[in-house]
């Protein structure tokens, strides 16, 4: 297995050339507003908060995520062509991997400011000091690495015998685990619903604190 055919939108060349300009559109714009927000945080001082760090974060965060998976599409668009390298695959699934982690991360690390601020508020800035801001990032970003380095492992010492066409535009794990010659997709499809919905009550956890 040298490389992976990712699904394509269309044979219509027109229609290809739209998919490109779309992604561009919707590309631009998260870069653009996370931008925004990375450049006012680190250029107002007032905005040199917890919540706002933890913020920033979660911005670079963000364009990392849509960078992994979006040029890729809009290139093989615009070039008419399907195919992604096996070591870009890795690289996309491990990434893609990273970026949830950390994600979730952040979210909880949030979760818990939110909780010190409205439960313990003269002890905020003692508990959530430069110092303990700092640690709790760069424990969620370091946090990541074993986690995808493992999980991407796990997925790609697997041997693919159900062809290498992936039916997404992007290395998505479960159509991965669709082509390889065991059951791991059928474990998956079993274990998926009740991961999603652990993903979702933390994300919306995270979210309420912040609302």
């Amino acid at each position: 297995m040298t490389e992976f055919l990712l699904l394509g939108f269309s044979e219509v060349r027109e229609l290809q050339v739209l998919h490109s300009m779309v992604f561009l559109g919707i590309y631009l714009a998260g870069l653009v507003g996370n931008l925004l927000v990375i450049i006012l945080v680190v250029v107002d001082h007032h905005l040199h908060t917890p919540m706002y760090f933890f913020l920033m974060n979660l911005s670079i965060l963000d364009l990392g995520s849509i960078s992994v998976t979006v040029p890729k599409s809009m290139a093989n668009s615009l070039l008419n062509t399907r195919s992604i390298s096996y070591a870009g695959c890795v690289a996309q699934v491990f990434l893609f991997i990273f970026f949830i982690v950390v994600d979730f991360a952040f979210l909880t690390i949030m979760a818990y400011d939110r909780y010190v601020a409205i439960c313990q508020p003269l002890h905020y800035e003692t508990i959530m000091n430069r110092g303990a801001c700092v640690q709790m990032a760069a424990s969620a970003w370091i946090s990541g690495i074993p986690i995808s380095t493992m999980q991407a492992g796990n997925i790609f010492a697997l041997p693919f015998c159900g062809g290498n066409k992936v039916d997404q535009f992007f290395c998505d794990i479960p159509q991965l685990l669709k082509i390889t010659c065991n059951d791991a997709y059928l474990i998956f499809q079993q274990k998926g619903s009740l991961l999603i919905g652990v993903s979702v009550i933390v994300a919306a956890a995270g979210g309420r604190g912040y609302g």
